[in-house]
């Protein structure tokens, strides 16, 4: 919306109404005590009569800032300026020739402070300008003069030509204050655009994203779940060789998107942590266990030492935590060729500090200061050799920074690095809860029914091998709609849904399914290639048990199926026992 001159002149005078009453108000006061008589008293009722005229007049633009007068109103609006200026000013003429050698001198001072005040507030549209000015700089001129001539006091005339001059430093004054406005307004007008093209830019990135994580994401499921399935078959030694050259390539693909989205996040300031309660060896020995392979194949040594005094269980987000170690380890694998990696793990005053050492190549000192920049490595040849994006530690420190710690290296060049980590954390007495193994879950999940649904045939087929095994009795359909009535026909122990999917998207077919009594209560778990924080508060807010993004995790979705359905067999036992 575009603000007229004469909305910005209205505005101004709405603001400042209150002042200029109570000013005429002290002014016809101090008048009045100069030169007692009925004149003040009507002169303060006649400037309350011209301010409401004022304020009827120009409260147009305050309603509608945008509206462009026609000449008629700006007519109107240079009279109704000249009326309540010739009024307010007017107790000047009395003060000159009523109240004496003070009187002038309070005349002179207040005209002078009457043509400052329009001079700076009103200077946005000219005409309105004028008609403010006019009448202030006759009384200013005019009355020196007009006292000069009547009383023959030539020497009067002095006063007028320092009014002159005060009137030549005002315009400059002016001139140069309406610059500067001018200027500012540009500024604000420059960042304001700035901002919206930014605010435009940010929202394309983020729709861009979304749509980059799901295309890959949707092939990549095919690919890491097929190779999974395919690990488990018989194979020769070199076939296993191969299945495995392959998920490790999904893995990689998989860390650099999760790079990209996370490093998005963070710079967006939309990276969102969690509380939760963290087992501090099973948390290490997840990593271990996952690295330790590709540690040895380099003829590396993985060593984990803790300390007696940390605590079994600390409050933090797990998930992040093992992000930075797992990033941490990366590094420490990829440039260590021989000798050992070191985890020692510390606790110090409610701080858990895991430091990892390895004998690898080092850091020079004079790069030490950027490896933590965003796509910065050691050296240009980092890249080529060992690959990678140059993300993971930068994403790390953010990560350790905004739990509210840090993390730091040291390095010497030819005999490795460490990075420690310091994080606060909270030590937990008596863990909550067990998380299902498994096993456990292979077990819990015989005889289970499952509804999933995909539009995508390959996911089908990839949710009935991994799930028919544990011995699960699976309902495939192919979109919300037919999700939906498969839930009005049947009971099921937990539900799959995909999220973008034809006829009726997962998060609709959710909300209707929370809706009937027969599934109203199932546990419903999202499985779907959008894996952004505002795909994950949609299912949130859908009311779903668990969000789990693909490619798929085997382990995780058996235990997550698990516990699912475990909380529905509690929650309808729960409402048997109710009824």
């Amino acid at each position: 919306m575009t603000v007229t001159a004469y909305a910005m002149v209205s505005q101004v005078r709405y603001r400042e109404l209150k002042t200029r009453i109570a000013l005429a108000a002290f002014i016809g006061c101090t008048a009045w005590f100069v030169a007692p008589s009925i004149w003040p008293p009507l002169w303060f009722a006649a400037v309350l009569a011209t301010q409401a005229l004022d304020y009827a007049v120009f409260r147009r633009f305050r309603r509608r800032p945008e509206w462009q007068p026609d000449l008629a109103y700006k007519v109107l609006c240079c009279a109704t300026t000249v009326l309540s200026v010739v009024v307010y000013g007017g107790i000047t003429a009395y003060l000159w020739f009523r109240g004496g050698d003070a009187g002038q001198l309070f005349a002179m001072v207040q005209c002078a402070g009457g043509l400052l005040h329009v001079s700076l507030h009103m200077h946005h549209a000219r005409a309105v300008l004028i008609s403010a000015v006019v009448p202030h700089a006759t009384y200013f001129l005019g009355l020196p003069v007009f006292g000069a001539i009547v009383s023959q006091n030539w020497h009067e005339l002095l006063i007028a030509i320092g009014c002159v001059l005060y009137m030549s430093h005002l315009v400059v004054a002016v001139r140069q204050s309406s610059s500067t406005t001018g200027a500012l307004q540009a500024a604000r007008d420059a960042e304001k655009a700035a901002r919206r093209k930014a605010e435009v830019a940010s929202a394309a990135k983020s729709d861009f994203l979304a749509v980059v994580s799901h295309e890959i994401r949707t092939p990549m499921n095919a690919v890491i779940s097929a190779a999974n399935l395919l690990r488990r078959t018989r194979l020769d030694s070199q076939q296993r060789e191969h299945v495995s050259m392959l998920i490790d390539a999904g893995d990689v693909l998989m860390g650099l998107l999760n790079d990209v989205l996370d490093f998005s996040k963070i710079e967006a300031g939309k990276m969102e942590l969690e509380s939760a309660e963290m087992v501090v060896r099973d948390r290490l020995a997840t990593v271990v266990r996952l690295w330790e392979p590709r540690a040895l194949a380099n003829g590396v040594r993985l060593k984990v030492r803790v300390a007696p005094d940390v605590p079994a269980v600390v409050r933090t987000d797990p998930l992040r935590v093992q992000q930075i170690l797992f990033n941490l380890m990366s590094n420490a694998v990829k440039f260590t060729q021989d000798g050992q990696i070191g985890i020692s793990v510390t606790w110090t005053d409610g701080r858990l500090t895991i430091s990892m050492a390895d004998t690898g190549c080092g850091i020079p000192a004079d790069r030490l200061g950027q490896i933590f920049n965003s796509f910065e490595q050691a050296d240009i040849g980092t890249t080529r050799r060992y690959g990678g994006t140059g993300l993971g530690l930068s994403i790390s420190r953010k990560l350790a920074e905004l739990m509210g710690g840090s993390l730091t290296v040291e390095s010497v060049e030819g005999e490795g690095a460490t990075f420690t980590l310091n994080l606060p954390v909270v030590a937990i007495e008596t863990p909550t809860a067990v998380p299902v193994r498994p096993a456990e879950a292979r077990a819990s999940l015989v005889g289970r029914s499952i509804l999933a649904a995909d539009d995508h045939e390959v996911n089908r087929r990839i949710l009935q091998l991994l799930l028919e095994p544990h011995g699960c009795r699976l309902t495939l359909v192919e979109n919300g709609a037919e999700a939906l009535e498969a839930a009005s026909e049947q009971r099921f122990d937990a539900i799959l849904m995909d999220m973008q999917m034809p006829v009726m998207d997962g998060l609709e077919a959710t909300r209707r399914i929370r809706q009937e009594a027969l599934n109203g209560a199932t546990p419903v778990i999202a499985l779907t290639a959008n894996a952004l924080d505002l795909h994950r508060a949609a299912w949130d807010a859908a009311g779903v048990h668990a969000f789990l993004t693909k490619p798929i995790d085997p382990v995780l979705l058996a235990t997550t199926l698990a516990e699912a359905c475990a909380v529905g067999r509690q929650e309808a036992g729960a409402d048997a026992a109710v009824a």
